[in-house]
């Protein structure tokens, strides 16, 4: 039967610096691990689901310690393919008040940057899925990046897997000579679940709220302008059923509201709006919103609004917690979704 869920992209080393220092005052960095779509593989291993992480690594002590890292929250690393000399690293310089944080890619010539289609058997490593997931950012690596995506696309939808992506469009990444414009589309053509926020649709394919400018929410984010984004979105991309936006409103660094709003079958599902006061650390909100959203679509197959509902408040404790990866379980998010944010000592 089948029920795995595979994620497939980049996984980094991860070099914060610690207590809001910036990058010239540090002496030492917090290592971690982290990447979009396995930080969506760890919230859903959190959630008791098979999931499997493919990628591309190097053999070496780093890279068996992420692989180690991985299998310590129940991540399946089987179909890992190794080759290439690096993984590639982000330094995080992370932000408070009205100082935002800052990331600093090296991740030139990863091993997975030079991967080429056909290095991954994507038949057997799909033929049990339920699910596939992949993010903008694996496109933006390089071009061969990005046809092994969309080798994994293709093979996903001869074999009837859903495919959702995360549009997270990354300026910084896109410098091997293609757009995100000209390599998107293809791609996500083959999906059946669109996730972005105010940015990606209007960086990636020009679509945009009217009179939305994301520097400017004070918080305040009005969630039926984005109705026109998800339409558009379906209008452009007719294979996918839902279309999900997430609304961030910025105080400050520390301090942000929280929403999302799903379309599907004509109709606007808008979650409740959380008051993010004291944020620890907001990068992987995204991954955890797409790891709670997998998880609530193949929970709640016919309530979306439930299903919207686990996502945001998945990623709201996302913000509570160190690091990429999402470390909650089903019970602290459903106690969230009742309306139990105390924060009172479990005992």
């Amino acid at each position: 039967m089948k029920n795995k869920i595979v994620s497939f992209g980049e996984v980094m080393l991860r070099l914060a610096t610690p207590d809001y220092q910036r990058f010239n005052q540090a002496t030492q960095f917090n290592l971690s691990f982290g990447g979009g779509e396995a930080n969506v593989a760890v919230s859903l291993a959190n959630y008791g689901l098979p999931v499997e992480f493919v990628t591309r690594l190097p053999q070496n002590d780093i890279a068996r310690a992420c692989v180690m890292d991985l299998r310590k929250y129940n991540v399946g690393v089987d179909n890992i393919v190794y080759g290439g000399d690096r993984m590639g690293i982000y330094f995080l310089e992370t932000g408070a008040v009205a100082r935002a944080s800052k990331v600093v890619y090296d991740r030139a010539h990863s091993s997975i940057s030079e991967i080429q289609p056909g290095m991954i058997n994507w038949k057997e490593v799909l033929k049990d899925a339920t699910w596939f997931h992949w993010t903008g950012i694996t496109p933006a690596i390089s071009q061969g990046a990005a046809d092994a995506c969309l080798e994994a696309i293709e093979v996903a939808n001869r074999l009837g897997v859903t495919v959702s992506c995360d549009l997270n469009y990354r300026k910084n990444l896109w410098k091997y000579g293609k757009t995100a414009s000209e390599v998107m589309p293809e791609l996500v053509e083959g999906c059946d679940v669109i996730l972005g926020n105010e940015e990606d649709a209007e960086k990636v394919f020009g679509i945009k709220p009217e009179g939305f400018d994301v520097a400017h929410t004070e918080g305040e984010v009005n969630t039926t302008e984005f109705e026109s984004v998800c339409t558009q979105l379906m209008a452009k991309f007719p294979r996918a059923k839902k279309v999900i936006i997430t609304l961030r409103g910025s105080i400050n660094a520390n301090h942000n509201t929280w929403g999302g709003v799903l379309y599907a079958e004509g109709k606007l599902y808008q979650s409740k709006r959380y008051d993010i006061t004291h944020i620890v650390d907001r990068v992987g909100g995204g991954d955890s919103f797409m790891g709670g959203l997998i998880y609530g679509l193949l929970t709640y197959t016919t309530d979306n609004q439930k299903a919207l509902e686990f996502a945001v408040a998945a990623s709201c404790l996302k913000h509570t917690i160190y690091g990429d990866y999402n470390q909650v379980t089903v019970d602290e998010v459903e106690k969230l979704m009742t309306g139990d944010g105390s924060g009172r000592v479990s005992r």
